[in-house]
């Protein structure tokens, strides 16, 4: 099986940070907003080299979503960056009627979301973003693993004409994949070959995938794992092109089981090939407050969850 090693940590945001400079200096027409989370969101470098394209909106996240709707008619390519949970929760109902409705062409940039948020508990960790945001008609949603990808997914969206939720994190987690990728949305990328379960995962559940399929490869077991960058639209031809292989599937994810990557598997298999699945997610219940991996443990977001969850659905092949 193919070993993926890492040299360095990196958190996610930092990735969009770096991608929104980037095309802050090859795209004249991307402007950014912000709602007083300027470091938080990494957007610095961006505001420093571009000042005139940048604008702080302040603690007013839905007067944010609303005036990068606006910004959009003009020609402008708006990213808002806040937490995630202030990224749709908080302004569910502008994103919906100003922007999702209309097809605007806004990237709703959401950084610290998920249990791995930390510190700062419940009230912050939204862990039913990605339901909340997949369901609305014509949007994209994209939940990133690493530094790498973070950037390039960055840059990516802005050549794509329609909204655009990008999700990511806070904490610094590993850099593994390739520095110099073409992020393509809605295709899976296929990590390690395997033909006795197939793992699919998303956002900072891709590493735990890939350290667990080494510690099943150890017991004999042959683990295929697919990196979900793209939650809608969802790359069904690789799920069940994998699933026909192994018979079996575990999904996971840092978010509610009920609406996330987990549900969207589920109604490819059962419309198209019924398969056996377990899900490595939170269930059903808020956060809390404490270190990322503190939460990662207590919830069941980690490398030996996922093998537990193989192990189950081995069973019932």
């Amino acid at each position: 099986m193919k070993n993926y090693t890492y040299t360095e940590k990196k958190d996610t945001r930092s990735g969009f940070g770096a991608g929104l400079a980037e095309l802050g200096r090859t795209n004249p027409n991307v402007v950014a907003l912000c709602a007083d989370l300027i470091g938080s969101l990494k957007m610095n470098k961006f505001i420093e080299e571009n000042p005139e394209r940048f604008f702080q909106v302040g603690i007013a996240e839905a007067n944010m979503m609303g005036i990068a709707a606006g910004l959009t008619i003009g020609g402008k390519i708006p990213f808002t960056g806040t937490f995630a949970n202030f990224s749709t929760g908080r302004v569910y109902d502008q994103i919906r009627q100003s922007i999702a409705y209309s097809n605007k062409n806004v990237k709703i940039c959401a950084s610290h979301a998920g249990l791995t948020l930390g510190e700062d508990g419940a009230t912050h960790q939204i862990l039913e973003d990605i339901g909340l945001m997949k369901m609305l008609p014509g949007m994209v949603v994209i939940n990133t693993c690493d530094f790498n990808q973070t950037k390039a997914a960055t840059i990516a969206i802005a050549k794509y004409d329609g909204p655009v939720y990008l999700r990511f994190g806070r904490p610094p987690v590993p850099i593994f994949t390739d520095q110099n990728q073409t992020f393509e949305i809605g295709k899976a990328i296929n990590l390690t070959e395997g033909s006795d379960v197939t793992i699919v995962a998303t956002g900072h559940l891709v590493w735990e995938a890939l350290q667990a399929s080494e510690k099943l490869f150890e017991k004999g077991i042959s683990a295929e794992v697919i990196n979900i960058h793209t939650i809608k639209p969802l790359d069904k031809n690789a799920i069940l092109e994998s699933v026909k292989k192994t018979g079996c599937i575990v999904t996971a994810e840092e978010h509610n089981y009920l609406g996330g990557l987990g549900e969207s598997v589920s109604r490819v298999l059962a419309l198209e090939h019924p398969t056996p699945q377990e899900f490595v997610a939170t269930n059903d219940t808020f956060g809390e407050s404490g270190t990322p991996t503190q939460l990662m443990e207590k919830y069941g977001l980690n490398s030996n969850s996922i093998i537990e969850k193989v192990n189950r659905v081995l069973k019932r092949k």
